[in-house]
């Protein structure tokens, strides 16, 4: 491996797939869209640009300096980011790596949104960010941001940046309101957009020294090219794994987890087929080795299948590549996200039919009422019902459509329920897993069991111009993506917390009574 890139691994792929990857090498190298098939190839000669994002990326610094020089001007060091996927999921693992403070708006949740709106709003600069420029949650936040700002007596135009592919409808309205603008290469997809504007620009804000993690990718392009590129053996080893089991976990410092999961999960999760990643914050945790599972330490010290260290600009590149490659021993496009869109319409189409939201639940349990068609005599039985549905072979998705701070005991249950089923377990924060494992989760649905968790609010936010307000359009996201899971068949329960803290505390509870359960009989 290259002195910049150590990768161990004891795991050793074939010598035919490594010599297999190793003659595409070039061509991936050269952008060459026919790497994955006829059917991926009109779309591949549209989206291979981050093979040279750190290298192009050069050019933007002189734009992007003006944006931070602006900014700086105006007295705005309070950083916010709007925006979904790659979109923000980048720039987030960045400032916690450099160390450096941004507030990330990826939710509808009313008091998520409440609490980034009224923090420090003055000395605030909000990036808006959206490659389609019409991504729902990121418009509705920017309307959010627009109407508190003209209350509180400022200028917009002051105050927010746009980031977006050129010619989107989110520049064209951000010309018309007279916003700073940084538009960003349309070749490069969102879950590939860590070394573009969509990275770069909201990191710089935040100060952080984008120079030196430009200087690590580029050095990292070079180490991906030679002929002992360690993307060719990454690569092979997620590809391999692939045909035996889906499952990876992943535990890793500053959130990188949560940035590979979209990656790869995204970019290879559809026709039946494709990884899972799982994201762990211990390697200690229930689950993060076991059959069947490929287990990968991040720039951490820990026992795992695979441990790569590399500085952070390298690791994006290593990822990139190595997706890219294992996506052609899967057999998969990995730029296309064909069920990404389906959530969306179905949200659309709640959104229409509000009503549909006002169902009245099946059951109910203390603070927790039931939806969906596992029901037992408490909410133990409930959840052991529900879990004896798991798949043989299969994993249960953990889907929380609350607020990620403020709710934030919720990720608790990923490891409590790891425990008590034994099989994989994943968590996404709700709807920002939608533009993540949302994909995987539709596109392979043979496998796996959805656990949906929604709740009231102690008070909605309405959105500025729209109909409808946050917690409507956040219960839509929920319901639609479940009417999208179980028109697949696929095992689903919503559990619908009346009060937040008690519906997560009744829950636990009732995890920890069903684990004494099992243990005894």
């Amino acid at each position: 491996m290259s002195e910049l890139i150590s990768l161990r691994s004891a795991k050793t792929p074939a010598a035919e797939t490594v010599r297999d990857l190793q003659s595409i090498l070039p061509r991936l190298a050269a952008e060459d869209p026919s790497i994955w098939g006829k059917a991926a190839e009109s779309e591949a000669a549209t989206r291979l640009g981050w093979i040279t994002s750190p290298n192009d990326a050069i050019e933007l610094l002189p734009k992007i300096s003006d944006l931070v020089n602006w900014a700086r001007e105006r007295g705005l060091d309070h950083v916010i980011l709007c925006g979904m996927g790659g979109s923000s999921l980048a720039p987030e693992v960045i400032c916690k790596h450099y160390g450096k403070a941004i507030t990330i708006v990826d939710s509808t949740d009313p008091g998520q949104i409440h609490d980034a709106v009224l923090d420090s709003l003055p000395r605030s600069v909000v990036v808006i960010s959206s490659k389609s420029g019409s991504t729902i949650e990121t418009d509705s936040a920017k309307r959010a941001f627009e109407a508190a700002f003209i209350a509180a007596g400022l200028r917009p135009d002051d105050h927010l940046i746009i980031i977006t592919d050129p010619a989107s409808p989110l520049q064209e309205t951000g010309i018309a309101s007279g916003y700073q603008i940084l538009t960003a290469d349309p070749s490069v997809g969102g879950r590939y957009s860590a070394l573009t504007a969509f990275g770069l620009l909201p990191s710089a804000l935040a100060g952080v020294n984008i120079v030196e993690l430009l200087a690590d990718a580029s050095s990292a392009v070079e180490a991906m090219r030679a002929a002992n590129s360690p993307a060719v053996t990454l690569g092979a080893i997620l590809g391999e794994h692939e045909k035996s089991s889906p499952y990876l976990t992943i535990c890793g410092p500053h959130g990188i987890g949560d940035w590979i999961e979209q990656l790869i999960a995204e970019s290879t999760g559809k026709s039946d087929r494709g990884l899972l990643p799982i994201v762990v914050d211990s390697t200690e945790r229930a689950g993060f080795k076991g059959p069947g599972i490929l287990s990968i330490c991040i720039n951490e010290q820990g026992s795992a299948d695979l441990n790569i260290d590399a500085p952070l600009g390298a690791q994006f590149v290593l990822w990139e590549w190595s997706t890219a490659l294992a996506a052609r021993l899967i057999g998969i496009n990995p730029f296309d996200q064909p069920n990404v869109a389906e959530s969306k319409t179905k949200t659309g189409l709640m959104l229409e039919n509000a009503n549909q939201l006002l169902r009245r639940p099946d059951v109910s349990f203390g603070s927790v009422e039931i939806f969906g068609d596992s029901q037992g005599a408490d909410l133990a039985d409930t959840l052991d019902e529900f879990f004896d549905r798991i798949p043989t072979r299969g994993y249960l998705a953990l889907m929380v459509f609350l607020d990620r701070f403020a709710d934030s005991e919720a990720i608790g249950l990923r490891n409590a329920f790891a425990e008590l089923i034994g099989k994989p377990v994943t968590f996404g924060w709700g709807p920002r897993f939608l533009h993540s494992t949302g994909q995987f989760h539709k596109g392979n649905p043979r496998i796996g069991a959805f656990l949906q968790i929604t709740g009231e609010v102690a008070a909605d936010y309405e959105i500025a111009g729209s109909p409808y307000s946050f917690h409507t359009l956040q219960m839509a996201q929920a319901i639609g993506d479940g009417q999208a899971l179980q028109e697949r068949g696929a095992p689903l329960i919503r559990l619908h917390l009346k009060d937040r803290a008690q519906g997560l505390n009744e829950i636990s509870e009732a995890a920890a009574e069903l684990t004494l359960r099992r243990a005894i009989f």
